[in-house]
């Protein structure tokens, strides 16, 4: 157990919007999630709704029907995972907790059959709740969940000095607590108007607003000045690199990452550390590659003075006719530096993906749970060819 420094790190974004019937949370979500990302889905659980809004723009529905079992959510998540889609909707939350078929039907169910009471029967049904919420936590997508309020009539005067009812939303219908795991919560008014009830942001903070794409936009920014996380085995693959390019000497390899940290360890390491390792890493491989003959040869260097030594004078024997000077052979390319060429080529050319140096790095991260492509194994490289060559594929037959 120890400390480090605090440091924010670039993540998805949780976003839950809680409102009474009417008051524009499917709408209000697929606006938002069209200034998060670019490929939107959403798991429609309220009987169609979100088929109503595809005039607002490109989006693909998954229909839930009850019973609305933890187990229908986790497959759509995942499927929604493996498609890549940037941005889910999930509408609405709440039928996982108080549907048919829901985390409370199963409680009552359970304590209803024998069993166990009402007590007991949580043992089984808070698992599954568990699972729900991590693997919102973990998606790779941005996370934009609804949920229905409880609600209530209240009386007010109207302009007339007369009593109306008027219809307010109040908790989530959802397991008490919901609200903790997530980033940013919008509370929606029957007016359609939304204040923030929590704002890790800091964005939002005592304001009245409209859920609309500017909403989407400012989040996206906001989490794009962080920089990338640094994947858990970065520091120990690393360190084992440099400890196996310097034969084992671990002091010589100490020296070389804290020259190129700041003299920083690695619990203290930062995403421009990881950065400057990688570099150094490639710069040594450079190195390598060119003493073992597959980079391209340096030019013989002019003696001093521009004299020709003697020793390296020779005397051609006169001949009749002067023979066809004859070409070189082409040197060989070492595979693993003619597959590297071709990964780069892919991922940041004008002909490829287009991508820059960050977005490489999380296209890479994506496919083999790395950061660099020297950093990769020839398997590795060939699994990212592949995927970028698929990506390819995909972006040249939506266009």
């Amino acid at each position: 157990m120890s400390f480090r420094k605090a440091e924010r790190k670039k993540a998805k974004m949780r976003l839950g919007i809680v409102g009474p019937a009417g008051s524009g949370k499917t709408y209000g979500a697929l606006l938002v999630a069209f200034g998060l990302g670019e490929r939107v889905a959403m798991i429609d659980t309220e009987n169609g709704s979100g088929d109503l809004y595809s005039s607002l723009g490109d989006y693909d529905i998954c229909p839930l029907t009850a019973p609305y079992t933890v187990q229908k959510y986790l497959a759509a998540i995942g499927e929604a995972e493996r498609a890549g889609y940037d941005v889910l909707i999930i509408d609405s939350l709440s039928h996982a907790w108080a549907g048919e078929g829901g985390l409370l039907d199963q409680q009552g169910k359970i304590a209803d059959s024998g069993r166990g009471n009402s007590y007991t029967a949580w043992r089984q049904v808070t698992p599954l709740h568990n699972q729900l919420v991590e693997a919102m936590l973990r998606s790779p997508c941005h996370i934009i969940a609804t949920m229905r309020a409880k609600t209530e009539y209240v009386l007010e005067e109207n302009e007339r000095g007369k009593k109306e009812p008027r219809k307010v939303g109040m908790a989530p219908v959802q397991r008490d607590g919901m609200d903790y795991e997530f980033g940013v919560v919008f509370d929606l008014a029957h007016d359609h108007s939304a204040h923030v009830s929590k704002d890790r942001t800091s964005l939002f903070d005592g304001q009245i607003v409209r859920l609309g794409m500017g909403i989407g936009e400012a989040l996206r920014q906001w989490m794009d000045t962080a920089p990338e996380p640094i994947p858990e085995n970065a520091r120990g693959e690393l360190w084992q690199w440099y400890l196996e390019y310097f034969g084992g000497d671990q002091g010589k390899a100490k020296e070389a990452i804290l020259a190129l940290t700041g003299g920083r360890g690695s619990k203290d390491w930062t995403q421009e550390d990881i950065k400057a390792l990688y570099e150094g890493k490639e710069r040594l491989i450079a190195e390598e590659l060119g003493e073992a003959g597959w980079a391209d040869e340096a030019p013989p260097e002019t003696p001093p003075g521009g004299e020709i030594v003697p020793e390296m004078v020779t005397v051609p024997e006169p001949q009749a006719a002067e023979p066809e000077p004859q070409k070189p052979e082409p040197e060989p390319v070492h595979p693993e530096v003619g597959l590297l060429e071709d990964v780069k080529a892919l991922l940041t050319g004008d002909d490829g993906l287009g991508l820059s140096g960050g977005e490489v790095d999380e296209f890479i991260y994506g496919q083999v749970k790395k950061i660099g492509l020297n950093s990769l194994t020839m398997a590795e490289m060939s699994k990212v060819k592949k995927a970028a060559l698929r990506a390819l594929e995909k972006r040249e037959k939506k266009a």
